[in-house]
C-alpha cells in the first residue's frame, strides 16, 4: 500500500481518539518546521549571517543631501561615527557598502583604503571616513538609502549594520 498523504494521515487522524492525533501532528509539524529553518537561510544568499545594526553612519558626511551619482565611476564617502560601544578607529577594515539589498546579499563595495580618522560629528572623538567605488555599490536609482555592514571576523557572517538615507542622481556627463 502506498504511503499516506499528509492530508490523508490527517483526516484518518482526526477520527481516531485524540492520542494518536496530537503525537502524530506534532511531529510532522516539528518535522516541517525543522525543515523551513534549513531552507530560509540558503534562498536569502547570506546563510546564516547576522548583522545587527549598531554602526552610527553618515553618508557623504560633509553634504546635505547625501547625493550619489550611481551611474558614475567616482567614490562615495561614509562616515562610521566612534559610539560609547564601538570604536571603528580601533577595529580592522573590514565593510561592505551599498544598495541594501546588494550588501544583504554578501555583495556591495569594498573600502579603497583603510580609511581616514577625522573629528566629523564635532564631539572630539575620531570618526572613520571611508571611501567606496560607486560603481561597485549596486544602487540602481530606486534605492532612498545605503546599507554598510562592518564584518566582525574573517568569515564575514556576523557583524553590525548601520544605514543612512540617500539621494541618487544622474551623472551629468
Amino acid at each position: 500500500m502506498p504511503p499516506k498523504t499528509y492530508f490523508e494521515a490527517a483526516t484518518e487522524d482526526a477520527n481516531d481518539d485524540g492520542a494518536t492525533t496530537s503525537r502524530r501532528t506534532f511531529g510532522r509539524i516539528a518535522l516541517g518546521a525543522a525543515a523551513g529553518a534549513v531552507a530560509v537561510p540558503t534562498l536569502t544568499g547570506q546563510a546564516a549571517a547576522h548583522f545587527e545594526s549598531g554602526l552610527e553612519i553618515q553618508i557623504q558626511p560633509w553634504c546635505d543631501k547625501n547625493e550619489i551619482e550611481y551611474d558614475d565611476c567616482g567614490v562615495v564617502l561614509v562616515a562610521v561615527e566612534a559610539t560609547s560601544s564601538f570604536d571603528p578607529t580601533d577595529e580592522p577594515v573590514r565593510y561592505r557598502f551599498g544598495a541594501p539589498d546588494v550588501v544583504r546579499d554578501g555583495d556591495g563595495a569594498r573600502p579603497l583604503n583603510d580609511g581616514f580618522e577625522c573629528d566629523v560629528t564635532g564631539d572630539g572623538t575620531d570618526d572613520l571616513v571611508l571611501k567606496f567605488p560607486v560603481e561597485d555599490t549596486g544602487f540602481d536609482g530606486d534605492e532612498s538609502s545605503g546599507r554598510l555592514e562592518w564584518e566582525r571576523d574573517d568569515s564575514g557572517e556576523h557583524g553590525l549594520s548601520g544605514t543612512d538615507s540617500v539621494t541618487l542622481v544622474e551623472s551629468p556627463w
